[in-house]
């Protein structure tokens, strides 16, 4: 079976929250400790580099994005996240917590679901330097891991508030009923993924029209539904096939809710341009 890690053993700053947070002076685990993890990591926590001053590249999920001045980039859990290809860090920020830490908030920040598909945010001047100011903070409560969680949860929330912001820049905010419907499609969906739940049972699940689905999803996506939906699969089945020990195709597409691993193969190849042993060998 697929199991989910824990917050790593040892990478918390903090006694009572699982919570890092790293800079060029700070909170670096050390080159042995670094090479354990390998050059890229199914990550099972949230994690957060926000660039001051410097230029770089992150791949997520197999996907690159360059990184300049006042930019961020997140990735969710088991996402697959590479070591940077190369990165030239003046002045930037790594922040890593996991799901326990954030049920502690006191809201939901909808950005973490990336609901428009961007991981990377452009940071205006004066976010910039709020964003800065609290990193800066949490910095200096993690430098006692006895530290008050209610002290380093107040700024976490802070920082998320902004970040929210940032990410919706000028595109409608979450109040927009199309766009919430939108974010419960999507926590829907990576809750009952392997059930491949079909269009009218989600549309019925979210209260509106299958019409009405297929349009908000085409619209903050770019895709039906049914693509979103296969896409969403092939990612994790790539995933999975990534860091996961699968003696067959037919484990594997039992293990992703699909009965029949010939029509598995099928899908994975018109998706990705490759069948699943040929994406395996290219793995190994």
């Amino acid at each position: 079976m697929y199991k989910a890690s824990l917050f790593p053993e040892g990478l918390s700053q903090n006694e009572k929250l699982p919570i890092r947070i790293v800079s060029p002076d700070f909170g670096h685990i050390g080159t042995q400790s670094e090479a354990a993890y390998g050059v890229s990591n199914q990550l099972p926590y949230y994690f957060f580099l926000f660039v001051l001053k410097g230029s770089g590249h992150r791949r997520v999920d197999l996907e690159s994005f360059d990184l300049e001045d006042n930019e961020l980039i997140f990735s969710l859990p088991y996402q697959i996240v590479h070591l940077p290809e190369s990165f030239h860090g003046k002045d930037y920020f790594k922040l890593g917590f996991d799901q326990e830490c954030l049920s502690k908030l006191p809201k939901q920040y909808s950005f973490l679901l990336n609901p428009l598909n961007q991981p990377k945010i452009k940071i205006s001047e004066s976010a910039g330097s709020r964003l800065k100011a609290i990193f800066l903070t949490l910095k200096s409560l993690l430098k006692t891991s006895d530290t008050d969680p209610e002290l380093i949860l107040a700024h976490l929330h802070g920082l998320l508030t902004e970040i929210d912001s940032a990410y919706f820049g000028n595109a409608k905010r979450p109040g927009d009923a199309q766009l919430e419907k939108f974010i419960s499609f999507k926590l829907f969906l990576e809750n009952n993924l392997t059930d491949h739940p079909s269009i009218k049972a989600i549309a019925e699940e979210l209260a509106i029209s299958t019409e009405s689905l297929q349009h908000i999803v085409k619209q903050y996506s770019g895709c039906s539904p049914k693509e979103f939906i296969t896409n969403r699969l092939i990612l994790e089945a790539r995933r999975r096939l990534y860091y996961g020990e699968h003696s067959s195709v037919k484990e594997l597409a039992f293990e992703l809710g699909f009965n029949d691993p010939d029509y598995f193969n099928r899908v994975f190849k018109k998706v990705t341009g490759k069948t699943v042993a040929e994406s395996f060998q290219d793995l190994s």
